[in-house]
């Protein structure tokens, strides 16, 4: 099945107001910064995002958070992105932040079809007791908490119970790419898009190469074509713009 699509817009014409999307990324790392600019240009609002990080230097999810576009955040990473702060204090963003590894674990759960699992990481804090503020009420209130979560002891141990995500749409962004769906990763830009991509009911990868179905050896793939449903190619000039978070030199 010949899975590309013409262009981003096409691509994700169907994701409606209030459709949760899992995005790819770390940092400024893997963004799927051209399906991203897509969405912002369709208007798209009410999102619901879990990705590890809510975009940086007013790129990537920056785009969309800073134009009022996205309603919930389920994270693990806030960073200097300063209008997600302000957002967050003022009431006007929903946000749910997790350990790491978990919101990982719970990605690839999700796309396994695992409903839940259990977890040391978080007992005995407020990620098990419940009391982390997801909303605040503009004045400083909590006006949303997070609910306490089941514990269960196994061979003495206490572990979190902790649910996989399944979301409507996710955003991804590999190297390479065939018809089929099948992409492979360069280096840390691997992070969170192979987890983003399972976790969604219809998963769109935009490709810095396009190659035909047998280009790439199967031993190379590092996501099977199963969990995606649209590719998209980028132009070389996409493909390479590519920004720096931190630049540092030496004296």
């Amino acid at each position: 099945m010949d899975k590309v699509v013409a262009t981003a817009l096409e691509a994700v014409s169907d994701v409606l107001e209030g459709a949760s999307l899992a995005v790819g990324g770390f940092g400024l790392s893997g963004v799927p910064n051209v399906l991203i600019q897509a969405l912002f240009e369709r208007g798209v609002s009410g999102l619901g995002v879990v990705s590890n990080n809510c975009g940086a230097m007013e790129s990537g999810l920056a785009v969309l958070l800073r134009a009022g576009r996205i309603a919930r955040v389920t994270g693990s990473y806030i960073g200097a992105n300063k209008e997600f702060a302000r957002q967050y204090l003022a009431g006007e963003l929903e946000v749910e932040m997790i350990p790491q590894g978990t919101l990982a674990e719970r990605l690839r759960a999700g796309g396994a079809g695992i409903p839940a699992f259990y977890t040391p990481a978080g007992v005995g804090t407020q990620v098990a007791d419940g009391g982390l503020p997801w909303r605040y009420d503009g004045s400083g209130e909590v006006a949303l908490a997070s609910p306490p979560k089941e514990i269960r002891e196994f061979d003495g141990t206490r572990y979190v119970l902790e649910r996989g995500i399944r979301t409507d749409f996710a955003l991804v962004r590999a190297a390479t790419g065939d018809r089929h769906g099948n992409l492979v990763f360069s280096k840390a830009t691997r992070n969170f898009n192979p987890l983003a991509a399972m976790a969604g009911k219809v998963t769109i990868a935009e490709v810095e190469e396009l190659v035909e179905p047998g280009d790439i050896e199967p031993d190379a793939v590092h996501l099977p074509g199963i969990f995606i449903q649209r590719v998209v190619a980028l132009t070389p000039e996409q493909a390479t713009d590519k920004k720096i978070e931190r630049r540092t030199v030496s004296s």
